[in-house]
């Protein structure tokens, strides 16, 4: 019981954070300065690095807060 609610809950963040793509990349998110973007011909490879240490460390807050106040 317990695995299936962490999964529906993982679901609905990532249909959330779907849903709020586009207002966030309006933002900025996303596309900060840290992040990689390479273009050449045939070739386009991005690698979000500052994005995926920001998700991290947010992520990583709220998790907290949920430990120590429940």
């Amino acid at each position: 019981m317990e695995v299936s609610r962490i999964l529906i809950g993982q679901g609905l963040l990532l249909v959330l954070a779907g849903l709020l793509w586009p207002v966030l990349e309006k933002l900025g998110f996303g596309r900060m300065p840290g992040d990689i973007l390479i273009q050449r011909d045939g070739l386009s490879l991005y690698m979000p690095l500052a994005t995926s240490i920001l998700v991290s460390q947010i992520l990583s807050l709220v998790l907290w807060a949920i430990n120590r106040w429940s």
